[in-house]
């Protein structure tokens, strides 16, 4: 039972990391397409390494759940340290660049 919760917990800690880098992919996308998006494309390679580390935690804690009893709490605490992590800093980044009203 405890392995099936680490294998669920850091499915959606890698969804949440693999989302998160896909919307610095594509406001990366939408800015250097636009006339004085630079400042946009700079704040998106400062975020690429939380990205990274993100996903490296979750893809870790994934390969985690292969183990016994321990390494899945490991896996359950390195994928929601990851998957929180990601969640907080897509939520930043939106609040950042939310438009609209």
């Amino acid at each position: 039972m405890l392995s099936l919760i680490a294998v669920l917990v850091a499915i959606v800690a890698l969804l949440a990391a693999l989302g998160h880098a896909g919307y610095l992919a594509m406001l990366n996308s939408a800015a250097t397409k636009r006339a004085g998006g630079s400042p946009v494309v700079q704040y998106v390679r400062s975020r690429w390494a939380i990205a990274g580390v993100t996903t490296a935690g979750a893809l870790l804690s994934l390969l985690l759940t292969s183990g016994g009893n321990f390494a899945d709490v490991l896996a359950i605490l390195l994928a929601a340290g990851s998957g929180g992590t990601a969640v907080k800093a897509i939520q930043s980044t939106q609040e950042k660049y939310r438009t609209g009203g």
